[in-house]
């Protein structure tokens, strides 16, 4: 975890000490006007001491308790498939143009499917394969990641893990939803890539893609800046490969693998986000309380370990 204090902070910062100034004297001067007020006492009553101890002052009001890990998951996931009712222009023209990306790759599915099956003696190809083996470098990445993490007792790691599932599983659940409305012929099913919302058809987007991208693109993304080549060298070679294992065992056409690359990386774009604001949220907390005298200035912070 990161904590990271901006400029805007400082402001607030710096605004709230003159506050203080000013506020813990303003309370003695009413202190003494009502002692002047008051009637002196006669001298023939005894002085009775009080019974009542002097307050330390009012207690701290430390900053609400994080939430659950479900909690923050379901959150996620609602603001992730709502997520296009707020896009901006932005937004908008990254998605266009991640369609004019996959139309492209569409126009060369035919070519690509002929490069891997030239050699085939069957009418569509080889019968489709790998489905268990292609999803090896992807889960192996995230295992490896968990594993490490627990190991050195590092919860940044821990988070980036987590990070990993959550963006692997947003992007999964996707997918699938996806293949089962496109309902897109397979190239083990046909020659034509054009054979869209056909019954039985589940070949668009690729899952293995889309999870391989999600997971690959959170370990590229995260950690040690200094480390950013090797993390990109690996975390989108285990999704560059996996696209490869997929059209080689004749799973999915060109467009399936580029569409599966797309959502997968925007899914982990977005779950680093949210990871990125939940810890500046909760990595610092600054709030002015009451105390007997004046006001007092109590500031929480968390340090990575």
């Amino acid at each position: 975890m990161r904590t990271r204090i901006g400029c805007r902070h400082a402001r607030i910062l710096g605004a709230t000490l003159p506050l203080l100034l000013f506020v813990a004297p303003a309370v003695h001067p009413q202190d003494a006007d009502a002692q002047d007020a008051s009637p002196p006492a006669t001298t023939d009553s005894a002085q009775q001491p009080s019974t009542e101890p002097s307050g330390p002052g009012s207690p701290i009001e430390y900053p609400p308790p994080r939430k659950s890990l479900a909690a923050r998951t379901l959150e996620d996931a609602a603001a992730y498939y709502t997520a296009p009712l707020h896009w901006t222009g932005r937004d908008w023209e990254y998605f266009g143009g991640a369609l004019a990306v996959i139309a492209a790759a569409h126009h060369y599915d035919t070519q690509a499917r002929n490069h891997f099956d030239s050699g085939s003696r069957l009418p569509f190809g080889p019968k489709e394969s790998g489905a268990l083996s292609d999803a090896l470098p992807g889960a192996a990445l995230f295992l490896g990641t968990w594993g490490y993490a627990s190991l050195i007792g590092s919860h940044a790691g821990e988070s980036e893990a987590w990070n990993m599932l959550e963006s692997g599983g947003l992007s999964f659940v996707t997918a699938y939803t996806l293949k089962y409305i496109v309902r897109r012929e397979g190239p083990a099913d046909t020659t034509n890539p054009n054979q869209w919302f056909k019954s039985g058809g589940t070949s668009f987007p690729s899952e293995h893609t889309t999870a391989a991208f999600a997971v690959g693109t959170v370990l590229a993304e995260s950690g040690n800046p200094e480390f950013r080549w090797v993390r990109r060298v690996i975390g989108y070679g285990v999704g560059f490969g996996t696209a490869y294992l997929r059209m080689k065992h004749n799973a999915h056409w060109l467009s399936d693998t580029v569409a599966g690359a797309a959502l997968g990386a925007a899914t982990a774009h977005f779950v680093l986000d949210r990871s990125a604001q939940r810890e500046e949220q909760e990595g610092m907390e600054m709030s002015v309380v009451p105390v007997q005298g004046g006001m007092m200035l109590a500031f929480s912070t968390e340090f990575p370990n």
